[in-house]
């Protein structure tokens, strides 16, 4: 149980240190109410410049919030969307507020000693270190872009620059930022440390969205320490969302209306049947893009799996006068070993006169111009493979019966835990296309991501695809035990993009199982 144990250790303690911090996080919404959209920060002839500062702080109920705070005139707020076209450049300065007294050093844990050349402030990287990683968004594994291998941004030191020029043929969708240090990402992320991230222009590819009121939902997760695993909430927009025994957070939808939503799951480990329900009954949703990617066509679902770190932007119509309108996360059996996730209410649905003043409508001008060949993947479907590759998720168990190392593992190799120092597991080089079957040997679903890259679904046990969508994660089902077999994913790597060439990770995104070492390094080589 060692390696279970010393992260729980680190969560309980690091829960009763910080217990005793300076409240330092905005106040977060109260139960029940109205929900409004994180304040927009719009990229600006064509730039983007803004600062947050990370800090943390506990609630009255005992919950430990990270933040990324951003100074307006009427105070900080929290996680602001950042919204740029493609082109525009990010200029995002990241000062980390996080006190050294508070952290690892009170823990009796050990921090994690980054080898080689370190990006950002160096040091040893504990709980009071942070970085940031931009999900899903392609753009390089270098240094003051998206580099979570060795960028360590330490504590009351001067602001880390991050400067990220938007690729030309970065897809149109919804991405999301949020801290990536390695062993500490589950606690930042658990309180709250997320926001999103919108590119602009999918009215030219779904010109369906055209014209519609756009709401943003960013749903995470707080667990409650020291009590491990303990209970948790799930929150919307950052207001609770614990129906019974607390009352919903509140959509306003103007009767008749449709509005599209862009939603993110960004939980540390929930697998979220997303429906709406009137009267019981689940609505049609036309669903528009997964992942941050157009869909080659619009379709009509009635339930969206979002598994962790996935993201949907759908249709919705406004319910009819009387109705009991809800929008749900449905119950999701992750297996023997896995995480129970409940279904839950996460907001009532309300009819308003009128729409909200403040909200943002999607452009019309140049709907349906876009080319969606044009986007970066376009035409991964009729690439030849260059290469075959097979991975599997797997775990190992102790005394007790449950897993205390996981592993994501290239066949053929030894099944290992990630280490900052290990060489890539994978090599490959700019331009090729590669074919990878993921298979999950495993009592509990994971859940597959790569950074800087999309990925094509091929096939689902071995069987076509339903849809060959471009995702960026994915969840693969638990394995039942002896006489079934393994369930997998077949997905079509494309690296031809000369401008992610260097190192980067691929993972779980159940995020106490990257922490725990399910993540190994791949190195693209340039040509």
């Amino acid at each position: 149980m060692r390696a279970v144990s010393k992260a729980f250790s680190l969560i309980l303690l690091c829960g009763v240190a910080l217990l005793n911090a300076a409240a330092q996080c905005p106040k977060r919404p109260d139960t029940g109410t109205i929900v409004h959209d994180a304040l927009s920060l719009t990229s600006n002839n064509g730039t983007l410049s803004a600062e947050f500062t990370m800090r943390h702080s506990v609630d009255d109920a005992g919950y430990t919030h990270y933040c990324y705070n951003y100074k307006t005139a009427k105070g900080e707020v929290e996680s602001p969307t950042l919204r740029l076209n493609p082109g525009d450049k990010l200029d995002l300065d990241i000062l980390n507020r996080i006190h050294e007294d508070d952290g690892a050093e009170m823990t009796g844990m050990d921090g994690m000693t980054m080898p080689g050349k370190v990006c950002g402030d160096g040091g040893t990287l504990t709980i009071t270190s942070t970085n940031v990683h931009f999900h899903g968004m392609n753009v390089p594994p270098k240094c003051h872009q998206d580099d979570v291998l060795t960028t360590i941004i330490q504590p009351d030191k001067p602001a880390f620059p991050f400067r990220i020029t938007m690729p030309n043929d970065q897809p149109p969708g919804l991405y999301w930022y949020h801290p990536h240090p390695h062993g500490f990402t589950e606690f930042q992320v658990n309180g709250g440390a997320a926001g999103a991230l919108v590119i602009g222009g999918m009215e030219k590819y779904r010109p369906e969205v055209a014209g519609l009121l756009e709401r943003v939902f960013v749903i995470r997760q707080q667990f409650l320490v020291p009590w491990i695993p303990g209970p948790y909430e799930l929150t919307f927009n950052y207001q609770v969302a614990f129906h019974p025994p607390f009352p919903a957070p509140i959509v306003k939808m103007k009767e008749g209306d449709k509005e599209f939503w862009r939603v993110s799951n960004s939980t540390n480990q929930d697998f979220m049947p997303l429906q709406v329900v009137y009267n019981g009954k689940p609505q049609p949703l036309q669903l528009i893009a997964l992942d941050g990617y157009p869909l080659a066509k619009a379709r009509t679902q009635t339930t969206i799996l979002l598994p962790p770190a996935g993201r949907a932007e759908f249709i919705v119509k406004a319910p009819p006068k009387g109705a009991v309108a809800q929008f749900q996360t449905n119950a999701y059996d992750t297996g023997i070993t896995g995480n129970p996730d409940l279904a839950e209410v996460l907001a009532d649905i309300e009819l308003s006169k009128d729409r909200d003043p403040n909200a943002i409508i999607m452009p019309s001008k140049d709907a349906g111009t876009g080319d969606r060949d044009r986007l970066r993947f376009g035409g991964i479907a009729q690439q030849k493979p260059t290469t075959q590759r097979k991975l599997y998720f797997s775990e190992k168990f102790g005394g007790t019966g449950g897993p205390i190392e996981f592993y994501i593992t290239v066949d053929g190799q030894k099944p290992k835990v990630f280490e900052a120092d290990e060489k890539p597991v994978i090599t490959t080089h700019v331009g090729a296309v590669e074919d990878w079957t993921i298979e999950n040997r495993a009592l509990e679903t994971h859940d597959f991501h790569i950074h800087q890259i999309h990925f094509l679904m091929l096939e689902v046990d071995g069987k076509p695809a339903k849809h060959q969508d471009m995702r960026d994660s994915m969840e693969i089902p638990f394995w039942e035990g002896p006489g079934h077999p393994y369930h997998k994913i077949k997905v079509r790597m494309d690296f031809r993009d000369p401008t992610i060439a260097g190192t980067f990770v691929f993972h779980c995104h159940i995020l106490l199982h990257e922490d725990l070492g399910m993540m190994h390094k791949i190195l693209v080589l340039p040509k």
